[in-house]
């Protein structure tokens, strides 16, 4: 019962920080864009950058930027969780064959 609340903790820390890492680079790189527009000539090179980001997240979110970036957030967590439950199962295999 032990391994199983273990891989249920696993499994629960994967899709939270597979849910966070795609948000926070995200943000992470409009936030840089936006600092590095106050430097003198590069203010439109980092707003056509960052249009083209939001554009790109508004074609995964019908149109809305955020839900764009949720849906590609969801969709690393389920990628994430996947890839941990194999990693999981793959282990348990190679625990019997030794």
């Amino acid at each position: 019962m032990a391994i199983f609340t273990n891989f249920l903790r696993s499994l629960l820390l994967t899709i939270i920080f597979s849910f966070a890492a795609p948000m926070l680079l995200v943000g992470g790189g409009i936030l840089l864009l936006s600092f590095i527009g106050y430097f003198p000539g590069l203010q439109e090179l980092t707003e056509a950058i960052a249009t083209q980001i939001i554009d790109f997240l508004a074609t995964f979110g019908s149109g809305t930027p955020l839900r764009g970036l949720f849906v590609i957030s969801l969709t690393c967590s389920f990628v994430g969780a996947l890839f941990d439950t194999y990693v999981y199962y793959r282990c348990q295999i190679l625990r019997i064959d030794s």
